[in-house]
């Protein structure tokens, strides 16, 4: 079948939830992907920020074709080896002390929510908690990370929410002490925002949330699913800070493809909240997620992958910054580490359909915004590749 035939079939099988590119990825190497043509694209996509590690890289394959010629799945009844060694290492790097293994960043977060309610319920046997998170966020899109997202245009068709969220801005300090409540359980923020334009957490933002945390007996959660995984330079976002948080989720490059997510949190939250009965998961953590987490820990390490992030980062923002004193309708650059953002003043949807026609994978941010999420193992070479190309779309709009 030719790529068109099979785009008109998965058009007449598959729901229509998603608008899709009219492409048919085939195979990927390194930094770049193919199509069933045999086209050669430049990824800085990374399946929205999941392959950090580029694609076919042998050592990942590796480890997993291992581990499903040992064991895929026995359920959470029983104890397997790889989970337990993930485990050990997710706590090596974030420095939480319990972790759930889920399926899904959206998992996560609806881990993390149940955990702020039980803390709370623990706390008065109470069922009218509140969690305060921010406008412009986004969680996910099953019913409680849903309600946590602060868009309602994600939220007005399945509508009513879960209840006793409120939203707040985003470095905005008042904004989110104006809605303290004795009720308060938790406050949940990216500590990058990602769907919602690439905003990074203020320091004396996220410091403030701490402190007004630890003296209410409120939950800090954070969410680190897109920007979390040595995306900003450090392994976790919040590391930039000088901040812990209470609670944490993770996914994406977690796994680097396989689906895969977490939340983690303290010994102090573990005792107070989820127990046995609580929470479940049938494949969460099963053999063959747990070793593709365990593996791209191990490469993170051995393939130096902060020390790239920080060497290339700096490069990309310059590199970015040129287009936005060239092009007039390019206002800003907003973000961190590998995780950019380009803030223009037109739609970027045909910018960026032009780049895929020029071979090079971009993604929006909102309806205005160029996002820059690449495999976190670019080189230098790779971003002038990537300007080069970005620089024609451009020019097209002068």
């Amino acid at each position: 079948m030719s790529m068109q035939e099979y785009i008109e079939e998965a058009e007449k099988d598959l729901l229509h939830t998603y608008n899709r590119y009219q492409v048919v990825m085939d195979k990927g190497d390194g930094v770049y992907l193919y199509d069933l043509g045999g086209k050669k694209y430049l990824d800085f996509v990374a399946g929205i920020a999941v392959f950090a590690l580029g694609y076919h890289n042998e050592a990942y394959n590796n480890a997993l074709k291992d581990q499903i010629d040992k064991l895929i799945h026995t359920s959470n009844y029983y104890y397997n080896v790889p989970a337990i060694e993930a485990a050990r290492k997710i706590k090596k790097i974030s420095g939480m002390d319990r972790v759930f293994f889920t399926n899904s960043g959206t998992e996560a977060i609806e881990g993390a929510i149940k955990t702020a309610r039980k803390y709370g319920f623990l706390k008065d046997g109470k069922n009218d908690h509140e969690i305060i998170t921010m406008n412009h966020s986004f969680h996910g899109r099953s019913m409680g990370a849903l309600s946590v997202t602060g868009n309602p245009k994600y939220q007005e068709a399945f509508a009513p929410m879960i209840g006793n969220i409120k939203f707040a801005d985003m470095n905005d300090y008042d904004s989110v002490e104006k809605l303290v409540t004795d009720k308060t359980c938790a406050i949940l923020f990216e500590t990058v925002q990602g769907e919602g334009g690439i905003y990074p957490a203020e320091t004396e933002f996220i410091q403030k949330i701490r402190k007004l945390c630890d003296e209410k007996d409120i939950l800090l959660m954070l969410d680190e699913i897109q920007c979390g995984m040595g995306r900003t330079g450090t392994m976790f976002a919040w590391q930039k800070y000088g901040v812990k948080p209470d609670v944490m989720t993770s996914a994406k490059a977690l796994g680097c493809g396989v689906p895969v997510g977490a939340f983690m949190m303290t010994e102090r939250v573990a005792q107070k909240s989820l127990e046995a009965g609580d929470h479940g998961t049938t494949y969460g953590g099963n053999p063959l997620a747990a070793a593709a987490i365990s593996k791209v820990i191990d490469l993170f390490e051995e393939e130096h992958v902060l020390e790239n992030v920080n060497t290339v980062a700096p490069y990309l923002e310059a590199k970015l910054d040129e287009m936005v004193a060239k092009y007039d309708f390019i206002e800003t650059r907003r973000g961190v580490g590998l995780m950019q953002g380009l803030v223009s003043t037109i739609p970027v949807n045909p910018i960026i359909n032009r780049a895929l026609e020029k071979g090079l994978v971009l993604i929006n941010a909102g309806s205005n915004i160029i996002r820059f999420v690449p495999p976190l193992i670019i080189k230098k070479e790779h971003v002038d590749e990537m300007i080069a190309i970005l620089d024609t779309c451009l020019a097209e709009y002068k």
